[in-house]
Order: structure tokens, then sequence, then C-alpha cells
């Protein structure tokens, strides 16, 4: 035996590994057709998420009516809001209960019961109350719950300025 055939296999070069036709034309392939379906399914990808990007926009405040009509009596107001809706806008309208309490201080409530979500009314029974016609859900008139309803009334943001009532979105009742 002779040290050529003794030597260490660290020592020895390493082989290069061909690659193959048929190997070249499968990678070649395979990267052209994953880069045609990438550029067909982002654009589509970006079409679905787009409303998710976008920023929110803060509620934007919409006058309803004059400071000096407002009385403590609730009075039925209807305004209108524009909304969006993925890529659809439209206005909406939308209804809320306006009044002044005890301490003449001006609030707004949403005739929506959080019973089953139908529209409340005042004072229909004579009893000085909100009435839900679906199950009978009563609220008081700062909104609270009296029965069937486990939660009060909503309440709209409200802001007077120069003698204009201005509503903005819904918060929880901050009354009850």
């Amino acid at each position: 035996m002779s040290n050529h055939e003794h030597q260490d296999s660290k020592h020895q070069p390493i082989q290069r590994k061909e690659m193959s036709r048929r190997q070249f034309l499968s990678y070649t392939l395979g990267g052209t057709t994953a880069f045609m379906v990438g550029g067909a399914v982002l654009p589509m990808v970006r079409f679905a998420v787009d409303p998710l990007l976008a920023k929110g926009s803060s509620t934007a405040l919409v006058k309803v009516m004059e400071e000096s009509k407002v009385t403590t009596e609730p009075q039925e107001v209807k305004f209108k809001v524009s909304q969006v809706d993925g890529w659809y806008k439209s206005e909406t309208q939308k209804v809320a209960w306006i009044s002044r309490d005890e301490s003449g201080a001006i609030f707004a409530l949403s005739p929506i019961c959080k019973h089953l979500g139908c529209t409340v009314f005042w004072n229909t029974h004579g009893r000085n109350e909100y009435d839900c016609p679906c199950h009978d859900a009563r609220y008081s008139k700062d909104g609270k719950n009296i029965t069937v309803a486990n939660l009060p009334l909503d309440e709209y943001e409200v802001q007077v300025q120069d003698g204009i009532v201005y509503l903005g979105g819904i918060i929880a009742n901050t009354r009850a």
C-alpha cells in the first residue's frame, strides 16, 4: 500500500455535484410559476385587505337641532350620517332621543333596545318611560333598564356649540 491510498478523507478535494438539465428546468419552471401565481394573487389579497389598512377616522359631529328647542321631555330627532362600509360610501338615517336632565344638561339616547335590537319609543303607555314593543322592555328617562333588558340604552356623544346641539358616535350609557 502506498501513502496515497492512506490519505485522510478530510484532505480530499470536495466533489461538486453537477445539476442535470432536468433539475435545471424543474427549478426554472417552478420559480417562474411561483412568480406568476404571486403576481396574480397579491393584487387580490391587497384588494381584500385594503379597508383594514385604511386609517380609521373619528366620528364626525352632526348638527341636529338648536339648543333652545331641547326640553325635559324626550324628543325624537332624525339625522343623517355619512358612513363607509369597505369601499361603499352612503348616508344613513339615524334616530336619537334628546332631552335635558334635572340639572339642565343635554343628553341623547340611542333608540335601539339592548334586549333584541328593536326600536324603543317614549311614553307609549303613559308611564314616562321608554317602551320596547317587541318584548315589553322598559327604560327610565335616563336610559336605565327597568325590565327585560340587561343593559341600559346607549348614549350619543353630545356637544353644544354656538347654540346648536351636535351628536357624535355612540358611547356606553354614563347616566344609568
